[in-house]
């Protein structure tokens, strides 16, 4: 059963939250010259531990509602398959859900303590996106900015607060980037799910614009991205080393084109991997830059 629990937590997608902590963590230390490894530590942890409580949620409620025996699964969609291939019981799905995000408050209520009370609505924000997007905000028109919300920009500015206590304007303007890319991710994963999605009421984008429409919000922000970064180090917020993120371009290029194409399953699958790619390596290289800006 260990073995399936494990699986449940999809592993493969938790790289992003550690990736995420590691970018807020580098921001603080380019522009207040902090660097705490512990903390930097803590909050990665409790970040990938309220990661897994989005994803077993999200199971348990695609589940639930039917969604999940209807949905075709593909490498980067249409969840872990446990609950479908009765591996796991759908109670034991959402308890998972339930205790990782009571293992991960401790961790909030230590940094709120130690680090100020301004990181509590911020952590309040998070907790709400968690509990309430697959049954709540899912139904909702543009659900997307929920992810890039809660799993983009506010782990973000969580990591730079543990490290800073406090919020500035330069770390605002430099999670930017982390919320389109997260909004991005769930954005292009959900075409291959709109049929499913749609007898479940769900408004996502690919349903509620329709597949070409959301096709071309999704390639008009991913551009944004890179425009994004440019314009922060022409205006000097963010340091010029930050510019190595413009190497995933070419990863870019191929999810735009696939994206553009969304009922072509054979090219639409190699865009959503390209996109994956956009995501991790953008922010990876993003934080790297935040690194070298402060050592060389």
């Amino acid at each position: 059963m260990l073995k399936f629990l494990f699986l449940e937590t999809r592993p493969q997608y938790l790289l992003l939250s550690v990736i995420l902590a590691f970018l807020g963590t580098c921001i603080a230390w380019f522009y207040n010259d902090v660097l705490h490894l512990g903390y930097a530590l803590l909050a990665g942890f409790g970040l990938v531990l309220t990661h897994i409580s989005v994803n077993t949620l999200n199971d348990y409620f695609d589940y639930k509602s039917g969604v999940d025996l209807k949905t075709q699964i593909t490498p980067f969609s249409g969840g872990s398959g446990i609950l479908r291939a009765g591996l796991l019981k759908p109670r034991q799905v959402l308890w998972m859900g339930i205790i990782t995000l009571l293992l991960a408050t401790p961790i909030g209520i230590y940094f709120v303590f130690f680090q100020g009370w301004l990181l509590l609505p911020l952590l309040i924000v998070a907790v709400l996106c968690v509990v309430f997007y697959s049954p709540v905000i899912l139904k909702h028109r543009w659900p997307e900015w929920s992810a890039g919300f809660g799993l983009g920009m506010l782990p973000v500015l969580g990591a730079y607060f543990a490290q800073t206590g406090a919020y500035t304007f330069p770390a605002f303007f430099a999670a930017v980037p982390s919320f389109i890319l997260v909004h991005n991710l769930l954005l292009l994963n959900e075409f291959p799910d709109v049929e499913a999605d749609k007898t479940a009421g769900r408004k996502t984008l690919p349903i509620t614009m329709g597949k070409m429409k959301a096709a071309k919000v999704f390639a008009a922000l991913t551009i944004l991205v890179y425009f994004w970064i440019i314009g922060s180090v022409v205006t000097r917020v963010t340091p010029a080393w930050t510019l190595i993120a413009l190497l995933t371009l070419p990863f870019a290029v191929k999810a735009i084109r696939g994206s553009l194409k969304p009922d072509d399953m054979a090219g639409l699958i190699p865009a959503m991997g390209s996109n994956v790619l956009v995501v991790l390596i953008t922010q990876l290289l993003l934080g790297v830059g935040y690194i070298l800006a402060v050592v060389l």
